[in-house]
């Protein structure tokens, strides 16, 4: 039987053990030191705690829970790592640099069963939820890689982006969130932190209520629901009048702008119709949104999709601009290297014959 990750525990979480098992309150705030602060990879080189203490940490938890399988650089300083979990499975993570800092994109499930048409995550279908501490160790080993190089280099940003639907593992979702933000840990503002949800309404109700304030991005794509449910079987159980009733709430009870994510898909939603529909869809909330237009990055196993061309994209970035909308083309990332989320594991599960 596997052990728990020491890192999906809290502080609190952490305390209420030490004290459960004899120790004292203090001790599980030096090894949250010595997790978050100084990061070791062990817990033999936690030089302040006693070796009895040790020995019980290390037959209770884990502290590496992931074992790297792959890394690609990108010569625009993207690195993509491929993960193995301790029953197999695969994951990836990606490390993004931007002129604000270090950002980490997390998977939060073993595959995908939201079934978007155009999605290399969904090639492979959900298996298992990450835990917490699965999640946290993403962050962890890209930080620990970055430490290895000597750069004094440190994550800043995270974005909950990655294989999976993170509001479909809500729990341990929200138990990474206080684990990565925690003030006496990794201290990784709130404000720089994004979810992404490809829509499940009862859960962004949910997140309204939740008190963080944790950016919130919702994956669009299309602005009725013939395009959306003919490339999103979510919008069958969540059509666009739910999801935006549910934005509506959110809004009004955080205030908070949400991002709408819009994957650029050549004549399957880039018409400039598409973007007038899409103006008219944010036009009563727009000062609360921002529309990130993405171009589209092609997937083998989805040929009949193609990447809208750079016209295209810009002229339906000038509809919404004209309309009053916020939006931005979002900058690409490792376009050199396995770029869609997901791919790098399909390839790597095809070459070992997994599935």
């Amino acid at each position: 039987m596997s052990k728990q990750s020491i890192y999906g525990m809290t502080l609190s979480e952490l305390e209420t053990w030490f004290l459960d098992n004899g120790e004292k309150k203090f001790r599980a705030l030096q090894v949250w030191d010595w997790l978050y602060r100084k990061r070791v990879s062990a817990f033999e080189e936690m030089s302040n705690v006693s070796k009895p203490l040790i020995d019980k940490l290390s037959e209770t938890f884990e502290l590496t829970p992931l074992k790297q399988q792959v890394v690609q650089e990108s010569a625009d300083g993207t690195v993509k790592y491929l993960f193995e979990l301790a029953d197999k499975h695969m994951i990836e993570t990606v490390l993004m640099r931007h002129p604000y800092g270090l950002s980490v994109c997390v998977t939060t499930q073993v595959g995908c069963s939201i079934g978007c048409t155009f999605c290399a995550s969904g090639l492979l279908t959900k298996q298992r939820d990450l835990t917490a501490g699965e999640i946290v160790a993403q962050i962890m080993q890209v930080q620990h890689y970055l430490d290895e190089r000597g750069k004094d280099e440190r994550v800043s940003h995270v974005v909950v982006m990655g294989i999976g639907e993170p509001f479909d593992n809500y729990d341990n979702v929200m138990a990474f969130l206080h684990i990565i933000n925690d003030a006496k840990g990794l201290a990784i503002g709130a404000r720089h932190i994004t979810v992404s949800t490809s829509g499940l309404v009862p859960q962004i109700r949910k997140f309204a209520e939740n008190g963080l304030q944790v950016n919130l991005a919702i994956s669009l794509h299309a602005p009725n629901n013939d395009v959306r449910s003919s490339i999103m079987k979510i919008n069958r159980y969540y059509p666009i009048e739910k999801l935006m009733a549910a934005v509506d709430d959110y809004l009004q009870k955080t205030n908070r702008r949400i991002t709408f994510e819009y994957i650029m898909l050549s004549h399957v939603n880039d018409r400039p119709e598409h973007a007038e529909e899409l103006a008219d869809l944010m036009r009563d909330k727009k000062k609360l949104v921002y529309i990130n237009l993405i171009p589209y990055n092609p997937v083998g196993e989805h040929d009949h999709y193609q990447r809208s061309s750079k016209e295209d994209i810009l002229a339906f970035y000038d509809v919404l601009k004209k309309n009053g909308i916020n939006c931005v083309i979002r900058q690409e990332h490792g376009t050199d290297i396995d770029a869609a989320c997901g791919q790098l594991r399909s390839k790597q599960m095809k070459l070992s014959g997994k599935k």
